[in-house]
């Protein structure tokens, strides 16, 4: 049994059952599905939301751009809060707060409200998701634990594709507030089942300091690197935004380091970082996370823009890519990673994912869906898939085990910052590639580019972390 924490303490059962197991883990991936839903459910409705509420392109830009800036930034506070506070006490505020700010964004009557809605929904996510997974770490061991893990690659990649698909339907078909509504009785289904299927921590044990100082330095930290960053498409690479958000991120970023030093009981202990697999764990999650989450977020406009398809046929045309991330997840994941560690299945799906991507790239004259574009779809799919759960084992191999939610919250946090990255600089190399040579070439660009660092990401992995990392360990923690 590992060490537990003051914040987790009585989250693992002794003897579930079977059934109670499973049915745990479909609450905490039901939760990681609706997470990952809303960072992709509005790119193919924003036209509709555009007309319906009256967007500026300001305004557009920021109904995609307040979710991921606050999602992001708030991860590593939140994840650490899972360990001082409880993962179910967190897991249930994230899903209480969810349920309410997903009802505030479908009901949102002007552009203000929505992107309120939309970064109070990004907040929500950062307590739900580290808390979620915490707790299946703390729950599942041994094979028991990749099996959970693949079942949570499962939810965490056909959330992000059925996302893109869901958006265009369910828009078609009744509007698009109803991308948010549809969410609601899921998260309230999580909140309502948490208090029956996960145990209270048994007391707080020993008083623990609150590294406040850390905490707010972190999250300003991320908070304004993810600004500057988002802020490269809408005003340029040299603008006040880009250069001020990226000048206070790093200085914020330095005093973080410097608090955390001289911290009694600091919210990232630096130490972590000593070890090989949690920092180029970390990298490839920034990597990783800019290649994966760009995947769907270029895929949806493309459909669009160049072939030219309407909301609800872009949504079509990305199912195919939503089932086959959910069965390589499901199927081939859990199998893959007992055969060869975490570590190499993540090598494996970058390079997949690289693939897919330059497959997207090659933008023929006559562009075709069936040969052009879902080839490319199906094997970025895949790669998404073989890769995001891997990245959060390794990340998580390298932590002790009374730190989960420290765990969670900076796998996470790699993999949506980077994703934040990845879709600002795509997005502008598209852009400036469009104004010169038109359309079709900027996403050619903007594909090959989200490739290389696929592939960037892939070797770091390779050169990097261990052929272990990752593993999970002996069947005989396997919990009954």
């Amino acid at each position: 049994m590992p060490d537990r924490g003051p914040g987790t303490r009585g989250t693992t059962p002794a003897k579930g059952s079977h059934a109670r197991q499973r049915v745990a883990l479909f609450v905490l991936i039901a939760a990681q599905f609706v997470v990952m839903l809303d960072t992709a459910v509005v790119n193919v409705a924003l036209p509709s939301i555009q007309t319906d509420v009256g967007l500026t392109q300001t305004g557009v830009a920021w109904v995609v751009n307040a979710y991921f800036l606050c999602f992001g930034g708030f991860l590593l506070l939140s994840g650490r809060a899972a360990d001082l506070f409880g993962s179910r006490r967190m897991f249930m505020l994230g899903s209480a707060l969810f349920t309410a700010t997903t009802l505030m964004a479908g009901l949102a009557p002007n552009e203000t409200l929505l992107v309120i809605a939309r970064a109070l929904q990004g907040i929500s996510a950062a307590v739900l998701s580290p808390a979620a997974l915490s707790l299946v770490l703390l729950r599942f061991q041994g094979t028991g634990r990749a099996k959970a893990m693949g079942a949570w690659g499962a939810a965490s990649a056909a959330g992000g594709a059925i996302g893109v698909s869901a958006g265009g339907l369910v828009t078609a078909a009744l509007g698009w507030q109803w991308v948010f509504f549809l969410t609601v009785p899921i998260t309230l289904l999580t909140f309502l089942a948490a208090p029956l299927l996960f145990a209270a921590p048994a007391g707080m044990g020993t008083r623990r300091s609150f590294d406040a100082w850390g905490a707010a330095s972190v999250t300003g930290a991320a908070l304004c690197l993810i600004y500057g960053t988002l802020s490269v498409a809408e005003r340029g690479w040299f603008s006040i935004e880009t250069i001020g958000g990226g000048v206070v991120g790093v200085a914020l970023l330095g005093a973080f380091i410097l608090i955390e030093r001289q911290a009694v009981d600091p919210i990232v202990p630096l130490q972590v970082f000593r070890e090989r697999t949690v920092s180029a764990g970390v990298l490839v999650g920034l990597l990783g996370g800019a290649s994966r989450v760009s995947t769907f977020y270029l895929s949806a406009l493309y459909l669009q823009q160049v072939l030219a398809l309407s909301p609800g046929t872009a949504g079509f045309a990305m199912v195919p890519t939503s089932v086959a991330g959910f069965l390589v997840s499901l199927m081939l994941l859990p199998r893959i990673i007992m055969r060869l560690g975490a570590g190499p299945t993540l090598v494996l799906g970058l390079a997949l994912l690289a693939c897919g991507h330059f497959w997207l790239a090659r933008t023929p004259a006559d562009i075709g869906y069936w040969v052009d574009v879902l080839p490319g779809l199906l094997l970025a799919a895949a790669g998404v898939a073989l890769s995001f759960t891997p990245s959060t084992m390794v990340i998580a191999s390298g932590i002790p085990s009374t730190l989960t939610g420290l765990a969670s919250g900076m796998a996470n946090a790699s993999s949506q910052i980077g994703g934040a990255f990845g879709i600002a600089a795509f997005s502008a190399i598209a852009a400036i590639a469009t104004q010169a040579a038109g359309l079709a070439i900027g996403f050619r660009h903007a594909f090959s580019a989200a490739g290389v660092v696929a592939v960037i990401a892939a070797v770091v992995a390779a050169a990097y972390l261990r052929p272990g990392s990752g593993a999970p360990p002996p069947v005989r923690a396997t919990p009954s």
